[in-house]
């Protein structure tokens, strides 16, 4: 279980480090291929996951975005 971690974090960072290469290509193909990289590496990395959520604290706008373009729904507060 834990090779297959292994593997889907490795090829989620390889999407996003790939995605600017894609990105040159006419067409939204980058923005894809980051999206996915981003969801490999936050669903198989507490650590990514943890930087992520300073930054949505830090940046809520930014984090709102990631969010619509990850298709993840943020939970409300019951006061909200």
């Amino acid at each position: 279980m834990v090779t297959l971690r292994l593997i889907l974090l490795t090829i989620g960072w390889l999407l996003i480090l790939g995605a600017p290469v894609v990105g040159a290509v006419p067409g939204p193909g980058g923005i894809i291929v980051f999206g996915v990289g981003l969801a490999l590496v936050l669903r198989n990395s507490r650590w990514a996951r943890r930087r992520y959520v300073r930054l949505k604290q830090r940046w809520p706008k930014a984090g709102h975005l990631a969010d619509r373009s990850l298709l993840r729904k943020r939970k409300r507060a019951s006061g909200d």
